[in-house]
């Protein structure tokens, strides 16, 4: 799901950089650091405006400025139940992996429903039906996220197809 949320994020600037731009490359940072990134939590998506710069703290011994920056961004935080598509980008004979946005996503073979068949006829590995469902390497799927863990940086879900309306999207 996504929002809008208050953030902070510290900066640190190199003593050349001091001046009347010092505002403006610690904007430039604050962009390059944190928009698109992944907390573990959540994935910055765009970064709306910045609402405070505070005034510059010296760090002791370096002479590095530390600058406490806040502003406002849009976030997606993905939750227990949420149905999402995705692509899928590897398929096992256990299940297979779905990248949502910043979200990897396992299904196992516990979660797929038990018409679709692991085969490794035809070029990819896939699971499908014999007809006309089939969930290969560049489908789109459609899944409910079952578990989420998070960890510096990335994150990581369980999901399941095995519930109307939910599996290989059709073209």
């Amino acid at each position: 799901m996504f929002f809008v949320k208050v953030l902070e994020h510290t900066a640190t600037l190199h003593p050349s950089f001091f001046g009347a731009q010092a505002s403006e490359f610690i904007i430039d940072q604050l962009y390059r650091d944190r928009e698109g990134s992944n907390t573990g939590t959540m994935m910055i998506i765009a970064i709306i405006d910045i609402e405070d710069i505070s005034e510059p703290k010296i760090v002791p011994g370096s002479g590095y400025a530390q600058y406490n920056v806040s502003y406002r961004a849009i976030v997606w935080r993905p939750f227990r139940g949420e149905v999402v598509d995705g692509m899928v980008n590897s398929v096992v004979n256990n299940g297979f992996f779905v990248e949502v946005g910043g979200l990897n996503v396992f299904v196992s073979k516990a979660m797929i429903p038990s018409q679709l068949k692991f085969t490794m006829e035809g070029a990819t590995p896939s699971f499908t039906d014999g007809t006309e469902q089939t969930v290969e390497r560049g489908s789109q799927v459609r899944l409910r996220i079952k578990g989420l863990r998070g960890e510096m940086g990335t994150m990581y879900a369980i999901g399941s197809i095995r519930e109307d309306y939910l599996g290989p999207l059709l073209q």
